[in-house]
Order: structure tokens, then C-alpha cells, then sequence
């Protein structure tokens, strides 16, 4: 499996496949006609079948929990041919910002590229996802007005937040080590709120908001907002979708050489066009097929406290529709300018990118 014969061929090696980016990673990889020089790795604990990708020669699925060293080097140190790493996966089993967290998510990483390394003698580039999370600490400071700005960019160089456990900075510094002395050029990615479709992603905004309309709909309960004015009526946030994030990925992995310095370049991964939910939440509302009510935005509206005890509710419209299960106050706004200068021109609107999705939930039967 490791070794075809072709020493001029691109090997990537996707560490998540299931996921939101990692599919999208992989589907890039091995359907474009501009790919087509790909052989492709997925990398995930559990098997998941993806009909987008039916029995693809180029494309081998490995199961393997990144967890257990021994099971790593196993399944990994024989993959002579790896030429691109895309590291898009996380172990979520403890809170964010939490040493345990970071910990975690090291052993994970260290595990997979000790073992791939050593035998990878061809590898050219490593592409790591982190986000913009990567400019705040959950804990606080909440107050960015103070300087009478209306809006706030983080750029990439922008420093990193003191006394915080942000697996992030783990897993760069770990990325770092691992490469220093080599020729091989890395890249770090930083989505926004992340837009796309997966069954096995643990945080999946379009999964909680298409399951919250779907629950509205069978219960005929307004489609209401529930979060701070501000977010409401302000750009608050960046959205990602999940193929220009996985695009962002190929670009420097192919494209970017020239311009690393020391190395590499960390990147902001967000569409480039700002929104605000206010603007966004009617036709939202009208795709989803539910009722909006003319007051969308409501004071104290929680959708925590609404959906509450409500999981029989979905797991009624599971069955109905015959459905595939799944799981599913602070402004972030990131800077594009360092993409933008370096050639890297794509951008998606956030709404059609959460109507596009949302009709690919429809498609693979997640969403009625």
C-alpha cells in the first residue's frame, strides 16, 4: 500500500478524514481533475463510509486511535511514501483551555508523527488546523470597546495569550520541534466558526442549528435567535467553510513555498465577507422551512433552556424522515490580509455558504 512505484507523486496523509475540513481535504485531493496526482491516507479512530468517496483506487482508509502508541507505529511507520501531512483533528475528551486538554491533544499529535517521520524520507510539507481561538482565552478579558473601534482584526502575528492553556500553542510548539533541522515547510491554519457537514465531528454549528430549525418546524415553534443583541446586529464573528478551508490547506501545501519564511506561515482561514445574523436569519428561516416570527431577535432567548428535554423530539423526527444519527461573548474577527496578498483568492459568502450546506445535510440525510 505504501510504496506504488511512483517516486514524482503527491502522497497526502489526512490525519480527522472524517471531519468537517478532512473530508473536504480528501474529496479535493482525489475528485478534482486538477488533483488528479493525489494518493490519499484517511486517518480516523472509527470506520465512517463516505459515498462520496466509492472504493477510489487512490484513496486507503486506516482506523487507528492516535491514543495508543504502539497501535500508531503499527499502522503508520510503514507509510513510506507520505509526501504532505494535513493535520485536522483534535481530542475533544476534555475542556477547552485545560492543561489535560493540551496534554491530550500532544500525546495525540507526537504519536502520529513519530511514528511517520523516521520512514517518510520524500515528505515536503505539514499543514496543521488550529483556529482563531488562537487571539482569545475563554476566560476573559470579555471587553474589546475600549478602544471605540466598531470593528476588531486579529492578524497572524498577533500575540499569543498569556497564562492560558490553549492546545493550540501546544501543538505548534510540538509541530515546530519536530521539524526544526529539516527541509520541510509547514503551514498553520486558523478557521472561523466552521461551516460544513460530518457525522462525526464533535462541534458542528451547521449540525446544531439545522437540528434546532428541524425541531421548530415538527414542534411549530418560532425560529427565534438566541444569543447577545450585539451578535445580533454586529459582525461578531468569521465564518469558514469547510472547502475553502481545505482549500487554503492545498494552496500552501503546493503553492506557498516561496513565500515561507523561517520555514513557514501561520494563516487566518476565513471567507472574507462580513455578516451579521440579523441580516442572515430570515432566509435562513425560509430554507429550513420554519416559522420567523417578526420579532427574530428575543431578550434572554436561550437555546440551550428551548431545546432542553427536547432529544426525544429529534430522535421522532429521526425516525420519520428516515434519518442518518449524528452529533453534533466575545467578537472574533480575523484579518484576510495575508492570504489576499499571497495569491490565495477564495471566499465564499457565509450565507450561501450555510444555505449550500444545508442542503447538503438534506443530500446525505442528516436533516429533513
Amino acid at each position: 500500500m505504501a510504496n506504488d512505484g511512483d517516486a514524482n507523486r503527491n502522497v497526502a496523509i489526512i490525519f480527522g478524514v472524517t471531519g468537517l475540513v478532512g473530508r473536504e481535504l480528501a474529496r479535493r485531493l482525489l475528485l478534482e481533475p486538477s488533483s488528479s496526482n493525489w494518493k490519499v491516507y484517511g486517518i480516523a479512530r472509527n470506520i465512517v463510509l463516505d459515498e462520496s468517496l466509492p472504493n477510489y483506487p487512490s484513496y486507503h482508509f486506516i482506523s487507528c486511535n492516535l491514543l495508543n502508541p504502539l497501535e500508531t507505529q503499527k499502522k503508520l511507520s510503514c507509510l513510506h511514501d507520505v509526501t504532505h501531512v494535513f493535520w485536522v483533528t483534535w481530542a475533544s475528551q476534555f475542556p477547552l483551555e485545560t492543561q489535560e486538554s493540551c496534554e491530550i491533544n500532544k500525546v495525540m499529535m507526537s504519536n502520529a508523527l513519530s511514528s511517520l517521520f523516521p520512514n517518510a524520507k520524500n515528505l515536503k510539507h505539514v499543514s496543521l488546523q488550529t483556529g482563531t481561538k488562537h487571539y482569545i482565552s475563554l476566560q476573559g478579558p470579555f471587553d474589546n470597546t475600549n478602544n471605540n473601534k466598531k470593528f476588531y482584526y486579529y492578524h497572524e502575528e498577533f500575540p499569543r495569550i498569556c497564562k492560558c492553556f490553549n492546545f493550540y500553542y501546544t501543538l505548534e510548539d510540538l509541530l515546530m520541534e519536530k521539524l526544526n533541522g529539516t527541509k520541510v515547510s509547514w503551514s498553520v491554519h486558523r478557521p472561523g466558526l466552521l461551516l460544513g457537514s460530518s457525522i462525526r465531528s464533535f462541534y458542528n454549528f451547521m449540525g446544531s442549528l439545522c437540528v434546532y430549525g428541524a425541531i421548530c418546524k415538527h414542534l411549530n415553534l418560532p425560529f427565534v435567535f438566541g444569543g447577545t443583541k450585539k451578535c445580533w446586529e454586529e459582525n461578531y464573528i468569521d465564518g469558514s467553510d469547510a472547502r475553502l478551508v481545505a482549500d487554503q490547506h492545498i494552496w500552501a501545501a503546493t503553492k506557498c513555498e516561496g513565500f515561507f519564511t523561517n520555514g513557514g506561515e501561520a494563516f487566518n482561514s476565513i471567507n472574507g465577507f462580513s455578516f451579521t445574523w440579523k441580516e442572515m436569519w430570515p432566509i435562513i428561516g425560509k430554507k429550513l422551512g420554519v416559522y420567523v416570527p417578526q420579532e427574530m431577535f428575543v431578550e434572554n432567548f436561550l437555546f440551550s433552556r428551548a431545546m432542553a428535554e427536547k432529544q426525544h423530539v429529534w430522535e421522532e423526527i429521526v425516525m420519520e424522515n428516515g434519518l442518518v444519527q449524528f452529533r453534533f461573548p466575545l467578537k472574533l474577527l480575523g484579518s484576510r490580509d495575508k492570504v489576499d496578498r499571497l495569491g490565495f483568492g477564495a471566499r465564499y459568502k457565509t450565507l450561501n455558504s450555510i444555505l449550500y450546506w444545508i442542503d447538503c445535510m438534506r443530500d446525505e440525510k442528516l436533516i429533513p
